[in-house]
């Protein structure tokens, strides 16, 4: 195929709104993920919580943002995409301003005498509803404004931009940090969403193809909760995957603090964990997707939990930029070889009739993960710079990390002894 003939296939298989869809979420993530990376030092640093409060407050808005799309996406589908986006977009903009302004000194006598704890909760959590439509109404347009030929390529594409949005946030917040302070990292997250509620209103056109269309009741949704939640294979596996994504989030809860104090308050510790990570999913994805295309969905989720676990026990060789960079490739890696086959290994263990419900609940691991896993992180840490001995934390994911390399494999020898005495 000509590389003409297939830019023609690309222009004719996408419509127009897929395009822009796929721009705002890029613009979403290089908000969320620049956020994200300066959360723990903001909150310590400018508001002057202890790590324990701030990876509580973190796990209440990281897990909602992850387990309220799945009630979100009833809405969306309900009032529409872009009538979700239109509400997002206004909420987060307005919500990522309110958290920032708890850090700026123009809006120290607004808040003075108030509990900055419990109001920072309730912006997190105004915040997170708005994100809750983010990924149904991206995703459900994805699906509307693609073709047979070109549904994979399209989901390709939405992935390849969440990471890129990854990548490019954190780099923007490294230097908006450097410059005026954590809390116009904000600012910057505000107004990109604001700019993105300009752009739905402009040009983002409703398509709507009813082939693809599932109406469910806020009713219906919750009932299917109790569905997932009595397939006991299937609730093992997420809650052995939510361990893999407690690792993975301590990107964020564990490397900012650990840079900022023990190896140097200036160092650009949002380019290292953005370049290293998302940077390596951008270059390799295609590369090894190729190279383990022939792996057993099961035997490739393993692995990559196993590489991915490399990532602490590399950091505390010798806790540096140099391992910390390396540490983060190792878990891109494992996450590259596992991610496209857990979707895979959903839909094939999921009851007949009922692929689409539980890859709605696909996402959850990571609000488990969230909930429990940033708290932990930051409880952890405090403990560790209050000892002066970071030891406790490597430890402490080193064994998070091979107990649900562990538990997988365990999972895979008693589901393939199972199937073998069903067959």
């Amino acid at each position: 195929m000509s590389f003409r003939t297939a830019l023609s296939q690309m222009r004719s298989g996408f419509h127009p709104t897929f395009w822009v869809a796929n721009g705002m979420e890029l613009f979403e993530r290089l908000a969320y993920y620049g956020q994200q990376i300066v959360f723990m030092v903001y909150v310590r640093n400018k508001l002057g919580f202890t790590e324990s409060e701030a990876g509580a407050l973190s796990g209440i808005f990281g897990g909602l943002i992850y387990l309220l799309p799945i009630l979100g996406g009833t809405l969306a589908d309900k009032w529409g995409f872009r009538q979700a986006f239109n509400i997002a977009f206004s909420i987060l903009g307005l919500g990522y301003f309110l958290i920032g302004s708890l850090g700026m000194d123009a809006f120290a006598g607004v808040y003075g005498g108030m509990d900055l704890y419990w109001l920072l909760m309730i912006f997190l959590v105004f915040t997170a509803f708005g994100g809750s439509f983010i990924k149904p109404s991206v995703l459900g347009t994805v699906a509307v404004t693609t073709n047979e030929k070109t549904k994979s390529m399209g989901f390709a594409i939405y992935y390849w931009l969440v990471n890129a949005g990854a990548m490019i946030g954190p780099t923007i917040a490294y230097f908006v940090r450097d410059s005026y302070g954590n809390e116009y990292v904000y600012v910057v997250s505000s107004l990109s969403c604001f700019a993105m509620l300009v752009v739905n209103l402009l040009l983002y056109k409703e398509v709507k193809d009813e082939r693809t269309q599932v109406h469910e009741t806020l009713a219906k949704k919750i009932t299917n909760l109790f569905v997932v939640l009595a397939n006991v294979k299937f609730m093992i596996f997420l809650l052995i995957y939510s361990l893999y994504w407690i690792i993975f989030w301590q990107e964020f809860i564990i490397v900012p603090y650990y840079i900022t104090d023990f190896i140097g308050p200036d160092e650009p510790y949002e380019i290292i964990q953005s370049w290293s990570g998302a940077g390596a999913i951008i270059l390799l994805q295609i590369p090894i997707n190729w190279l383990t295309r022939h792996w057993k969905t099961r035997s490739a989720i393993l692995i990559g939990f196993a590489v991915s676990s490399l990532i602490w026990v590399i950091i505390a060789i010798s806790p540096s930029i140099p391992t910390i960079a390396a540490g983060i490739v190792a878990f891109a890696i494992g996450e590259m070889i596992q991610a496209p086959r857990y979707y895979e290994y959903i839909s094939a263990i999921a009851p007949a009739g009922q692929q689409g419900l539980f890859q709605g609940y696909a996402f959850l691991p990571i609000a488990i993960a969230r909930f429990v896993g940033d708290p932990i992180g930051g409880w952890l840490y405090q403990n560790a710079r209050t000892s002066g001995d970071p030891s406790l934390v490597w430890y402490s994911m080193i064994g998070i990390g091979v107990g649900a390399t562990i538990l997988m494999a365990i999972y895979n020898a008693v589901v393939q002894r199972l199937e073998a005495k069903s067959a």
